[in-house]
């Protein structure tokens, strides 16, 4: 098999498994805490991701002065970002949800690219910008106006954009980050940072955390679990990981539009999720968006 082959193996891999992971954090959710679920995920993958590093030699040193920003990263990546869209999941279609985190992340990555300084903004870049907002209004507008919209529904979609925005903001500035410390250790710290954090909070503050505690959770939500720390904290995260270093970030992350149809068809198999042409239209707006984000000026 040709180094070619194998990496368009891997990114298969990677859309298939980050597009299946909706469905498991929506079977999983339905009888665990949003924050137990996500606290105890995050946690044991950053444990393993650092043993891994130290198995393979990785320096495992880090530089004081870039612990306030580690924290900081952490925090926006893991314990905002897993709690508010797992809650918001409760209320939307697992295709629904995985359309709106894919289409704003390209779009909200250059917005706080910008703003912070990275990158500047184009012609085409705005041009994505106004698709993306357009979708959304699509997506939902229709129904607010009408009084269609659900009340979970919509707060629902509020909480996952919330959640995907604090992720991609913690992504630019974990960028710097990558200039004294390896990706893979990156990944690894906020990861087990992250997650402890939400952990302790979860166990604190959330209710139904006493009967999760049991590990009477059910097959279904075990199952969902062990996905997403197999398959898609470890699994995929590294496949991302060695894609981004061979094809670089903007190849990659073209996963944002395969990944959704993946999700949208195991909704509507397994959940017997529904979509209306409004929605689709709305869909692929966002989408669209994405792709001129993402694509090389």
């Amino acid at each position: 098999m040709t180094p070619a082959t194998r990496q368009r193996l891997l990114f298969g891999v990677l859309c298939v498994v980050w597009g299946l992971n909706w469905l498991a954090m929506k079977s999983a959710i339905a009888t665990v805490p949003p924050g137990f679920l996500s606290g105890t995920r995050w946690t044991f993958a950053g444990l393993v991701l650092l043993g891994w590093c130290r198995f393979q030699g990785v320096s495992m040193r880090v530089l004081p002065r870039i612990w306030r920003r580690l924290v900081l990263v952490s925090v926006l990546l893991i314990s905002f970002n897993a709690v508010i869209m797992l809650y918001g999941l409760r209320y939307v279609g697992t295709g629904l949800a995985a359309v709106i985190s894919s289409g704003t992340t390209p779009i909200a990555m250059l917005g706080f690219a910008v703003i912070l300084g990275q990158e500047r903004f184009s012609v085409r870049q705005v041009g994505a910008f106004v698709l993306g907002i357009s979708g959304i209004f699509l997506l939902f507008g229709p129904q607010a106006i009408a009084g269609r919209l659900d009340t979970g529904e919509l707060l629902g979609a509020i909480g996952i954009t919330v959640g995907n925005l604090l992720y991609c903001y913690g992504s630019v500035l974990a960028r710097p980050l990558m200039r004294v410390i390896s990706p893979v250790l990156l990944t690894a710290s906020t990861n087990l940072i992250g997650g402890g954090i939400l952990l302790v909070f979860s166990l604190a503050f959330e209710p139904g955390v006493g009967r999760a505690l049991t590990g009477n959770w059910g097959l279904a939500a075990w199952a969902g679990w062990l996905f997403m720390v197999m398959a898609g904290s470890l699994g995929a995260t590294v496949i991302y990981l060695f894609l981004v270093r061979d094809w670089g970030a903007s190849r990659t992350g073209t996963y944002a539009f395969i990944s959704p149809v993946i999700a949208i068809l195991a909704g509507m198999v397994v959940l017997g999720e529904r979509l209306d042409l409004v929605e689709v239209a709305g869909m692929v707006l966002m989408l669209a968006g994405a792709a001129i984000a993402l694509r090389r000026a």
